[in-house]
């Protein structure tokens, strides 16, 4: 019995030890692993593409499976719904363990959904749905970007460290992008709240001079010829920081420009027909409008600012010269609501063009966009000048600018020396009215704003 007894034990104490080094993990013998089911996530379920574009956005992947090693999982496209869009094999998944990145090299125009599936240990398997929109090539597609999330860019401000303030005229948010880069904004501050607006401002026309960037509406009517108060608006944000880090403020603002240059306008004999065509019914884009794009501020001044019109042209005919009104005391007109004061205007000959953007560097080399007065963006020519800023001085054409893809030039990021040879510049459409997708859906209306964009494409211009 002693005998026995001891053998049990012994047993008993063997069993038990089994079971402590089992649930150690500790020389157990080896038996089959219980799997999960693996899981994936997409940083984005919508995506916009370019065909033959460089830099397009990214997509992070996220993968995991219990029981199993992240990077023991396999990541890959297993289904494309128009493959006439984007095939499987132009799914491109890179990177290891449980994030992957994710690209797409379109093929054609328009639209299909993607199945994104990872393949874990024991066969099993998940999937997301990636829904890819496609845009057609361009001219100078290797030096263009597609920042997304807004189609109606309006003006621009460099803010260093390779990012850039765009703002949108269909809405009041300005948005913070990576230049180099297409995708989605880093950042972005909707004003119209701090500014005790709830109309768009219409952004036209943005300048910095330190750490303050000052923003203008059109001060136009709407399309239908209709008075928006909003649309006077000119406004200041405060920039601290730089690049990705960069933060906005809002300061002081406005809503009385347009009456002060209209009363201005009067009293000096109605020569510029601002009253006529700030008029009930006067739709702002024609020859004759009233509608401003350009703001820059004038050769060594801080407080003298250019407002570079889009309409009208003087005088208002085929061949007309584009105008700037300088605004002697801008920076208390938009820091701290002063009656504006105006100098004497500047006629620019641009070929019968009118300004779209007008931007400056530090040696007072000035760019100015021309375009047409008209709202037809996609047909009509459009050209870059060079100019000093000196209203006697007679602005130098740089460049044409191409027009047969979609949207129209709208903004000049910032401008590099213009003496030194291949010196570049970056440039932005306006896309809002475009059909990107070729489904006859404007940007603008796009149901996802990560479908919506617009171009960002570099142009030399120095030497």
């Amino acid at each position: 019995m002693l005998h026995q007894s001891s053998l049990t034990d012994r047993r008993a104490a063997a069993a038990g030890g089994f079971l402590l080094l089992a649930a150690l993990g500790i020389n157990t013998p080896a038996h089959a692993a219980s799997y999960g089911t693996p899981t994936i996530g997409l940083s984005v379920s919508y995506l916009s593409g370019a065909v033959g574009a460089s830099g397009d956005p990214v997509v992070t992947v996220t993968v995991a499976q219990s029981g199993a090693d992240a990077a023991a999982l396999g990541v890959a496209a297993s289904a494309s719904s128009r493959p006439s869009v984007a095939r499987t094999g132009d799914v491109t998944v890179t990177g290891t363990g449980g994030t992957r990145r994710l690209t797409v090299a379109a093929q054609g125009r328009g639209y299909t959904d993607l199945t994104v599936k990872v393949t874990g240990l024991g066969g099993k398997t998940a999937t997301k749905t990636l829904h890819y929109a496609a845009s057609a090539a361009v001219q100078n597609a290797s030096d263009t970007r597609y920042p997304t999330g807004s189609s109606d860019a309006s003006a621009a401000v460099d803010v260093g460290g390779g990012y850039v303030v765009v703002a949108d005229d269909e809405s009041n948010t300005l948005r913070l992008y990576d230049r180099s880069a297409s995708g989605a904004p880093v950042r972005s501050w909707d004003v119209g709240s701090e500014l005790g607006v709830s109309k768009e401002i219409d952004i036209e026309g943005a300048a910095r001079v330190g750490d303050t960037v000052y923003w203008t509406g059109s001060l136009g009517n709407n399309k239908d010829g209709e008075y928006k108060p909003a649309r006077n608006t000119v406004f200041t944000t405060k920039v601290t920081g730089s690049g990705a880090g960069t933060r906005l403020t809002v300061g002081g603002s406005y809503g009385e420009l347009r009456d002060d240059l209209v009363a201005w306008d009067k009293a000096n004999g109605n020569r510029l027909g601002f009253a006529a065509g700030t008029a009930d019914g006067e739709a702002p884009k024609q020859i004759d409008g009233f509608n401003i794009e350009g703001l820059e501020f004038a050769p060594g001044s801080t407080t003298t600012a250019y407002l570079g019109f889009r309409a009208p042209l003087v005088p208002p005919k085929p061949g007309g010269k584009a105008l700037i009104v300088p605004v002697t005391n801008f920076d208390e007109v938009a820091g701290s609501g002063a009656k504006a004061v105006m100098g004497v205007p500047i006629e620019l000959d641009l070929g019968g063009l009118s300004i779209r953007d007008i931007r400056k560097n530090a040696a007072d080399q000035y760019l100015i966009v021309a375009g047409s007065w008209a709202a037809d963006d996609n047909s009509d020519p459009y050209a870059l000048y060079a100019w000093d800023g000196v209203a006697s001085h007679a602005p130098v054409k740089r460049a044409d600018l191409p027009t047969t893809d979609p949207g129209g030039w709208e903004a000049v990021v910032d401008v590099p020396d213009l003496t030194v040879p291949g010196a570049r510049a970056q440039l932005i459409t306006d896309a809002g009215s475009a059909d990107l997708y070729g489904d006859g859906t404007e940007a603008k209306d796009l149901d996802h704003a990560e479908w919506k964009k617009f171009r960002a494409t570099w142009f030399t211009v120095g030497g």
